[in-house]
């Protein structure tokens, strides 16, 4: 050996590219990143891990021992540690990678995803404007905060956020705002459906100026009415109040208003978890403050 000579360097290693450049670059802002394969779908378990035989996240569901070094069990292979992304474990998946993702709920992030013209017209009636990230179809709204996952909340509408992937699509336009109770309420699923009992007050009697000059005008208040109960998401029982006291302020004077229409408003409050006494008293008051 010469004495004299220049020691050797370790060769370079090239920089990353592509999908996994930007897969480090979220990594290092805090997001958890994975590989997707071509049709948005994350790599399938190793042979190690086939059918959760490592003991680890059954159907994705729970966090289980598995410390597999490969990108298995989808979302919960979602990961901010850059030695793991560069591992050889998992360059074969990039090579074969069609796109990025990321694990929302990792991110403390819940993506509202909308995938048609009619449920972003729906998002922009109801839902707060929040940072807003164009899809292939529609778009991606997200939120600061977690909630559950949920598919087909509403026609077009799933949520990601826990236990979840969504893909990275670009960092869209806008500040994401705090998740709102109106997301979170899509996620609860609806009690099953119960047998309510019929309301026992009576419809008001007549003999004031009719204002209705269809049936439809009739039908169209009380689904209204309806509506405003079902969609409510706290003080059910201010909006049960409220909604009775408004539907008879129109329609409490005339003689329109029957027994079967008080029917489908008590209907509405008890299966919002109001008790039939509560939609009486609520009636009631609503009566007696018009003077009815």
């Amino acid at each position: 050996m010469n004495p004299c000579a220049p020691p050797r360097r370790a060769p370079l290693r090239p920089q990353p590219t592509g999908l996994l450049a930007t897969a480090l670059t979220l990594a290092s802002k805090g997001v958890p990143v994975l590989p997707l394969r071509v049709g948005k779908a994350p790599f399938n378990n190793c042979p190690a891990c086939a059918k959760n035989a490592c003991g680890g996240r059954p159907n994705m569901k729970q966090a289980g021992p598995c410390t597999c070094p490969h990108p298995c069990h989808a979302w919960a292979a979602a990961t901010t540690n850059p030695d793991t992304l560069t591992s050889t474990a998992w360059a074969t998946a990039w090579q074969r990678a069609a796109a990025v993702a990321y694990h929302p709920g990792g991110a403390r992030l819940t993506v509202v995803d909308l995938d048609d013209a009619d449920a972003i017209a729906w998002a922009h009636a109801h839902l707060p404007r929040t940072r807003t990230v164009p899809t292939t179809r529609g778009q991606h709204w997200i939120y600061l905060g977690t909630m559950p996952s949920a598919n087909g909340v509403r026609p077009g509408i799933d949520i990601k956020s826990r236990m979840a992937y969504a893909r990275w699509l670009g960092p869209g336009t806008g500040r994401p705002t705090a998740l709102p109770d109106t997301v979170r309420a899509l996620g609860v699923k609806p009690a099953p459906a119960r047998s309510v009992p019929a309301s026992t007050v009576p419809a008001p009697g007549g003999g004031g100026a009719c204002p209705h000059r269809t049936p439809a005008y009739l039908d169209r208040g009380l689904t209204m009415a309806e509506q405003r109960i079902t969609e409510a998401t706290s003080g059910v029982h201010a909006t049960v109040y409220r909604t009775f006291l408004a539907v008879l302020s129109t329609h409490g004077r005339c003689g329109c208003l029957t027994d079967a229409h008080i029917t489908r408003l008590f209907t509405a409050a008890q299966t919002k978890g109001e008790t039939l006494r509560h939609c009486t008293d609520a009636w009631t008051n609503a009566r007696s403050k018009l003077g009815l």
